[in-house]
Formats: structure tokens, sequence, C-alpha cells
């Protein structure tokens, strides 16, 4: 089993994108954070972003709208639906979206809140349909540092809500 779950992840390790954080906060407030889109707006995407929420509808097959409005006046539209939703221990979506006018994007992301004790392990893992796929967002959007970026944010964000 551990040969074929091996023989697995590296068919895919060229395809994905996987950023963890531990955040001095518990389990349950960073799921709060991550799921309540009155929190979200506040810490969503990379620093110099902004982002207005559509719709944001936390459960299986629920979808979530938003738009993601870069320092430099570009929108980033973004759809994504929700595959799996288990409070407060995982989140997984497809997602879709883009620069305005520019190339879609597409992958499925699983982020997982691990408690330890009073802290949380955060784990955003997304996984693309090809390599080039994963390759065009991380030099065209800068994906992994945007990434980092937003869980920054997120970290600073929680304890205003304590």
């Amino acid at each position: 089993m551990d040969a074929k779950r091996n023989s697995s992840i590296e068919e895919t390790a060229d395809r994905e994108i996987v950023i963890t954080r531990v955040f001095d906060a518990p389990r349950e407030l960073v799921w709060e954070a991550w799921t309540d889109p009155k929190h979200v707006v506040n810490w969503w995407g990379p620093r110099g972003f902004t982002t207005t929420i559509e719709k944001m509808d936390v459960r299986p097959g629920g979808v979530w709208k938003h738009v993601m409005h870069g320092p430099d006046g570009t929108d980033y539209p973004n759809s994504s639906v929700f595959k799996e939703v288990v409070k407060p221990e995982r989140i997984v979506y497809s997602h879709g979206g883009g620069k305005k006018g520019g190339r879609g994007v597409h992958f499925v992301a699983t982020w997982t809140f691990e408690a330890l004790g009073d802290k949380t392990k955060v784990t955003m893992h997304a996984i693309f349909p090809s390599a080039a796929d994963r390759d065009f967002v991380v030099k065209e959007y800068g994906a992994i540092e945007g990434g980092k970026q937003t869980l920054e944010r997120l970290g600073e964000y929680l304890p205003k809500i304590r």
C-alpha cells in the first residue's frame, strides 16, 4: 500500500502546490475565519489585494464566487464549488478563475485544519490538471508567494477576532 501511495504522490508532485502554516489560534477560530464571508474579506489574497465576495455557501455543492482586486486595479473573478466540507477538519473545492479577460485557471484545492493543542496547522494543497497549468499559475500569478502572503494575512487577522 505504501508503494502505491508513494507512486501516486510522485505522479502528481509536478502538478501541485502545497503551503503550510501553523497559527497561534484554536482550530475552531481558524475554521470560522476561513468559512465566514465577513471574515474572509479581511484576509483573502496576497498583500495589496482586496476581495469582494458575491456568494459563499460553504457546504458540499455550494458555490463560492468572489473577485480579487489587485493593487493595480486588475480584477480576478473566481468561482469555486465545494466538493467536501468536514467541519472543522477539511474543505475541498474545485476552483476556476483568473485575470479578467485572461487565460482561465483550474485546480482542486484541499485545505486541512489540524488541531495542535491551542494552535492550528493549516495546509493548502492545490492540484492542477497538468504540470504546465501549475507552472503557468506560479509564473503568471505568483501563486506560491501569493499563497504564503494570504496565510500571513490570515495570521495577522486571527488575533482581531479572538
